[in-house]
């Protein structure tokens, strides 16, 4: 798919499916972004996974922008695709009605620039294609299957304001459900640039796509009585594909040295963040930005690896929904603390969708002020959507 901010019309139409439940709303802030000028502009990211449908809705407010609805939902849309190469009918009925909730937001905020994406499920599922009418046909959503390195990207794009500006290099680590995206950002080069450079062309250095997450990770190494062996079988996978991928020594000398550091855009070390804090419920406003020591998230995920489901499954920062998957973002994680040695870990709870949105903001300038960003940015053609069959 091309690189390519795009854009939804500015009409609303029919929702193909209706949700059976309405989910609870959050609100907060946004970080990032760029400001066109016009308060009351809407814009809208939805981000299809191999695990959860996120949305986010904000509005433009100046040298950031302002969360007005959230939703998130877990639909498990590549469980069992490492074993068929096929999205399930249960799976993908569960995220056409997820799709569905947020095209109905998307009216309701009457959002003006919109960006749907979907990852690795849809990039390796050999009846993709076929999922992606279907969500035309019923939600009105166009969704955009975007390149591990368009992935990458967007979700430095997000946290990139979370670096550490004493470090030389900082590895991002956006641990998915089917893939795990590491981005190596030149630290040097955002302490020289210039702001605008800083958010929506960050200077990454290197990339690499795993194609291993906590969806595909669990399947390929199935859970057993004995957490030990199971544990160090997940670590050792985790290692195989690193060096599959030929990226084991990328800047490891100056991680070694002390000039580099992490930072975590996944569920994973947020709910490690949470569990670390003993956080009665998930909290945003306590994990994001947060600075954790990465001895204190490995020894939480060692910990969560050695529990049974059940003992995982009573952390109020997990739940049932997660309690399966957690084990395989620990390992991962366990490993990249490894390979990359730094004293602290940047925990964000952004990312991804957050990048959506400062590209989409980005496109809505002045024309002098998107005719610099052009050169940072590569774009495409806006979605061609009218009032029948956009969102």
């Amino acid at each position: 798919m091309p690189d390519a901010q795009n854009a939804g019309s500015e009409q609303a139409a029919p929702i193909g499916r209706s949700p059976r439940r309405r989910p609870r709303h959050k609100r907060g802030s946004g970080r990032g972004g760029r400001s066109s000028g016009k308060s009351s502009q809407t814009f809208a990211a939805v981000d299809l996974g191999t695990n959860n449908c996120r949305l986010l809705i904000a509005r433009d407010a100046g040298e950031s922008f302002r969360i007005i609805d959230s939703y998130s939902r877990v639909v498990r849309l590549g469980q069992g695709l490492a074993a068929t190469d096929r999205l399930s009918e249960q799976s993908m009925d569960a995220a056409v009605e997820a799709i569905a909730v947020c095209a109905s937001k998307m009216k309701a905020k009457r959002v003006k620039r919109w960006r749907c994406v979907a990852t690795e499920a849809c990039r390796r599922a050999s009846n993709g294609e076929e999922f992606l009418k279907r969500v035309k046909d019923e939600t009105g959503i166009s969704l955009e299957v975007i390149s591990p390195r368009v992935e990458s990207r967007l979700a430095v794009m997000g946290c990139v304001n979370l670096v550490d500006p004493t470090k030389d290099v900082s590895l991002v680590i956006d641990i998915g459900g089917g893939s795990t995206e590491l981005s190596w950002v030149d630290v040097r080069k955002l302490r020289d640039d210039q702001a605008n450079h800083r958010l929506h062309r960050p200077p990454i250095s290197a990339w690499a796509s795993l194609p291993i997450g906590v969806v595909t990770l669990s399947e390929l190494v199935p859970e057993i009585d004995d957490k030990t062996v199971w544990y160090d079988r997940l670590r050792d996978v985790v290692r195989e594909k690193i060096k599959e991928q030929g990226c084991e020594t990328r800047f490891t000398n100056l991680f070694q040295q002390g000039r580099g550091h992490l930072i975590g855009t996944s569920g994973t070390i947020t709910s490690l963040a949470g569990i670390h804090l003993k956080l009665p419920y998930y909290q945003r406003a306590k994990v994001d930005g947060l600075w954790f020591r990465s001895a204190d998230a490995i020894s939480v995920a060692r910990d969560m690896g050695s529990r049974s489901f059940e003992d995982r499954a009573k952390e109020p920062c997990i739940g049932k929904d997660r309690a399966n998957l957690l084990v395989a973002g620990c390992a991962i994680t366990d490993v990249l603390c490894e390979m990359w040695p730094s004293k602290m870990i940047r925990v964000a709870d952004r990312g991804l969708r957050e990048g959506i949105l400062i590209g989409l903001m980005q496109k809505g300038q002045k024309p002098k002020a998107l005719k610099a960003a052009k050169a940072d940015v590569p774009t495409g053609p806006a979605d061609e959507l009218d009032v029948s069959d956009g969102p």
